[in-house]
């Protein structure tokens, strides 16, 4: 089954896009492959340096209640080192500036980035905003306050 596709408006802001088309790698994929915009050959990240880089597009969610996830392509990752520092970066429906990656180098070694390599995905999932309501007591659950490894190992 292919996912369900809303409607998303790009601003194409660098010439890689000249050379690459903005589209997903098979019917199935669900993450958009970002690619390193700058204007030199290639970009030096070192061993647990991060490093900020563009993707020369800015998007228009023309979808209520969905957002863009930046996550981490797995082969970069895995085979490089190289992941999104933060985890996950959100991109708020309203943002409407150029989608920039925080790259950050986990392996031992020097990494280089090529302009126009494939950097990170991008997901659009469905978000809520929640309602807050400021409460003395929150409702009781059998696992209540048990923090970290509480449930066990296996």
């Amino acid at each position: 089954m292919k996912p369900e596709s809303i409607n998303v408006n790009v601003k194409f802001m660098h010439p890689v896009w000249d050379e690459h088309d903005l589209e997903y790698a098979t019917s199935h994929s669900v993450g958009l492959d970002l690619r390193a915009c700058f204007d030199q050959e290639y970009l030096e990240i070192g061993p647990g340096e991060r490093r900020t880089i563009g993707t020369g597009i800015a998007i228009d969610v023309r979808e209520p209640g969905v957002a863009g996830f930046l996550y981490s392509r797995s082969g970069l990752g895995t085979k490089e080192g190289l992941t999104v520092s933060q985890g996950v970066g959100v991109i708020d429906p309203d943002y409407r500036g150029e989608i920039k990656v925080s790259l950050l180098n986990t392996s031992g070694e020097k990494r280089r980035i090529r302009r126009g390599q494939r950097i990170a995905q991008l997901v659009f999932k469905t978000c809520y905003q929640a309602s807050i309501s400021a409460v003395e007591e929150l409702t009781g659950t059998e696992r209540g306050a048990g923090g970290f490894g509480h449930t066990g190992k296996h």
